[in-house]
């Protein structure tokens, strides 16, 4: 299955699959993920002056037990219109 850059799934395990990482509001940094700061910025925080942005904190938010957010970092980059 092909997932979207950036999109963000409730996975029913304690860790990132290959290409994912946890919504947990960490510090990244641009030069090393290029494409999924075009798509999001510094919309969660960090500095684009620092070389750095931050991914949604979604920690505490899932519905459903057990289960946690997480954000594809390697995927499909969305087309534009």
């Amino acid at each position: 299955m092909d997932y979207t850059m950036g999109e963000i799934t409730l996975f029913g395990f304690f860790f990132a699959p290959y290409g994912w990482m946890s919504c947990e509001g960490q510090i990244i940094p641009i030069n090393q993920n290029n494409a999924l700061y075009a798509l999001i910025g510094n919309t969660y925080g960090g500095s684009q002056a620092q070389g750095n942005f931050a991914l949604p904190n979604l920690t505490g938010a899932s519905p459903i037990p057990n289960m946690k957010y997480y954000i594809c970092v390697q995927g499909m980059f969305p087309q534009r219109q």
